[in-house]
């Protein structure tokens, strides 16, 4: 179904959200990896870069899934270190606040989850759940910058977040890819692509569009991506906020992913025959791009406030097909995310878009945060009117772009934008308190 998230998957296994209250942030993670595709497994070494919110934390938590932790080590001291329910606990020796701390960690794992392989395709990519195969705080509140290191068979491919930085040989016969995360985003938004893969280049203004697939050439990747350029000067202009990369790619890969990633996102292949088919059906890809802004851009600070990321991505793609192909086919998306929404409604089970916790989401919370919050913005634009709607979406955007927030953010947004009181609004189809 169109409205299904990998991610939220992995929201279900309870993967994702560890909290670091030692003290401890993270800025910055420097990641060699090498997967090993035939067998599915992953070796890596890892440097996380940290600073201190006290004067003296006394320790740091990461998730780290199934991993197996090696070594972790502090100036080249080894540190002693624990595993308990997917958490890597790291105690601190004292250092003051503000200054920087790199702890070196040494892993390996065949993991279950987080990453995909297919060794008949030669392809490996991941799936969400960052802490599968990388140490990391998995915490929407929490932004890093990345820089990682791929090792892998000359002969593939590669797609990394943020900046590619160089391709140099290995004495093993492999090649390492030096992908470079400059801007700090959510480590669930981290993630990579390997692969036989061809590569497309178009421009749009100073940014680079690369389309990448193993089975489809270059004319079909043209034509399957035409529309990328239009959908990102629609989502700057309803934005007013420039997309931030100097390159932003889709990937068509193995299998039936569909995700977001900070400057890329990964679709399934069966994705690119149904936009050949139909030229109309677009509304996955420009679902995933507008997470760029709404979800990576502007983030939810706690999975509590989803719909922020969800409704809002699923809501402007819908706009999108509304601009490309008029405003009969926005309504059919809307009737859609109604009829999904009322479904729940009527079996009992509609809820606050602002969940009390996100530990374990049913079938009917995942179609509240991404049909009914879509339907609510439908709504709000009625009850506000089309210019002070989108000013109000460009107002919000602007002003959190880079940082997560919470619905009362979003609100205050559309309030001062508004020339009618939308508390009613906010807690009749929001908090569902009348």
């Amino acid at each position: 179904m169109k409205r299904t998230s990998i991610f939220l998957l992995a929201v279900l296994t309870g993967l994702l959200g560890a909290i670091n209250a030692a003290g401890a942030t993270v800025t910055h993670y420097d990641v060699v990896l090498e997967p090993d595709i035939v067998n599915k497994t992953i070796k890596g070494s890892m440097t996380v870069t940290l600073t201190s919110r006290n004067n003296s934390p006394d320790s740091v938590e990461l998730d780290c899934g199934d991993l197996t932790i090696d070594s972790v080590a502090l100036r080249k001291s080894s540190l002693k270190f624990s595993q308990v329910d997917h958490h890597l606990l790291i105690p601190l020796p004292a250092f003051k606040s503000n200054k920087l701390q790199q702890i070196v960690i040494e892993y390996h794992g065949a993991p279950r989850r987080g990453v995909r392989f297919y060794p008949d395709r030669m392809q490996v990519y991941t799936v969400f759940s960052t802490g599968q195969w990388m140490a990391c705080i998995d915490d929407p509140n929490e932004r890093a910058t990345l820089r990682l290191r791929l090792v892998v068979p000359a002969d593939l491919t590669t797609m990394g977040n943020g900046r590619f930085v160089s391709k140099t040989g290995d004495v093993n016969g492999k090649a390492v890819h030096e992908w470079l995360q400059e801007r700090p985003v959510p480590s669930y938004t981290y993630g990579f692509v390997v692969g036989r893969l061809r590569t497309v280049t178009q421009r749009y203004g100073s940014t680079s569009l690369n389309y990448l697939a193993e089975q489809y050439t270059t004319e079909q990747l043209q034509r399957i991506f035409r529309d990328t350029a239009d959908m990102m000067q629609f989502y700057e202009e309803r934005s007013g906020v420039k997309y931030p990369g100097a390159s932003y790619s889709q990937v068509l890969a193995a299998g039936g992913v569909e995700q977001e990633m900070a400057g890329f996102t990964a679709l399934k292949e069966k994705y690119g025959q149904g936009v050949i088919d139909n030229e109309r059906d677009v509304w996955l890809g420009a679902h995933e791009m507008a997470h760029q802004w709404w979800g990576i851009g502007v983030g939810c600070q706690a999975w509590t406030h989803f719909w922020l990321n969800e409704g809002m991505a699923t809501f402007m793609a819908d706009a999108y097909k509304e601009h490309r192909f008029g405003r009969e086919e926005y309504l059919k998306e809307i009737e859609a995310s109604q009829k999904q929404y009322e479904k729940v409604k009527n079996a009992g089970k509609d809820r606050s878009l602002v969940f009390p916790d996100w530990l374990h989401p049913t079938a009917e919370d995942r179609t509240l945060v991404y049909d009914k919050g879509a339907f609510v913005l439908h709504l709000l634009r009625t009850e506000m009117g089309e210019k002070q709607f989108w000013a109000g979406i460009r107002s919000y955007t602007q002003k959190y772009f880079g940082k997560s927030v919470v619905t009362s953010d979003f609100q205050a947004s559309m309030q001062q934008a508004s020339s009618k009181d939308l508390a009613p609004f906010f807690d009749k189809w929001v908090y569902l308190k009348n």
